[in-house]
């Protein structure tokens, strides 16, 4: 009787399961640390460009026009709805991924559900602090417990795993780089939560758009330069090689 294989495979650990996953979301987003491109490359390609920033930037600000001007939550809500709608639809005509062209109407849809409910135009930003709050909370948890967020994509994308864990300065600037996306987070319900709870929509809607894209963007283009940074030069082919 044959002995059994002795390099039988082994099942993946809850980290590694997780770190492949986030890893994988954020290389089709475009985020490799490795990647042959420029740092303002990476950032325009994630947020998809200028048409990206348009889908992103249209539906609410329509919304905050319709509703300022007229104060009919119903017709904002319609212009909002519909602008993404039509996104959605240029986004099926090219041959986007389904999912990818029909997210913004959902999530345009989900946000306005929820005013056209309870009347009050500001609870279309419910939402979008609900979100702020899961991923801030995930990002500054995550660096609590030693397994910051930045950390597990990152090393998945280069390949080292969890290897950096063992690197007192990588595990020191992962720590700081989650921090500081949870920071953002949470420093747009800081600033926004005074608007909402006054009721001025005009206000919020803007304070949401100036701290969206550009903060991001600013945050993400530091992520991927300090992430390139802490990865070893790569060596010459045509270096000699080690005795």
């Amino acid at each position: 009787m044959s002995a059994p294989e002795p390099d039988a495979e082994r099942e993946p650990s809850a980290s590694e399961i997780l770190s492949a996953a986030l890893g994988g979301a954020a290389r089709r987003a475009g985020i490799d640390p490795e990647a042959d491109v420029t740092t303002g490359q990476m950032v325009w390609g994630v947020i998809g460009g200028w048409r990206g920033i348009v889908e992103s930037v249209l539906p609410l600000l329509a919304f905050i026009i319709a509703f300022t001007v007229t104060k009919d939550l119903v017709l904002a809500l319609v212009l909002s709805v519909g602008a993404a709608a039509v996104f959605t639809v240029i986004r099926l005509l090219s041959k986007s991924p389904p999912v990818a062209a029909l997210s913004g109407l959902v999530a345009a849809v989900v946000a306005a559900g929820l005013p056209l409910f309870t009347g009050r135009a500001e609870d279309q930003f419910v939402i979008g602090f609900i979100t702020n709050i899961a991923y801030g909370s995930v990002f500054f948890i995550s660096a609590l417990v030693r397994w910051p967020l930045i950390g597990v994509i990152v090393g998945f994308l280069t390949g080292e795993g969890v290897a950096w864990r063992q690197d007192p300065r990588k595990r020191r600037t992962f720590f700081w780089l989650s921090v500081a996306w949870a920071g953002l987070f949470f420093a747009r319900l800081a600033v926004q939560l005074p608007f909402y709870f006054s009721g001025d929509v005009a206000s919020l809607g803007t304070v949401k758009i100036v701290m969206g894209i550009p903060f991001f963007a600013v945050l993400l283009a530091l992520t991927w330069i300090v992430a390139r940074r802490l990865q070893p030069p790569a060596q010459d082919a045509g270096g000699d090689a080690p005795a």
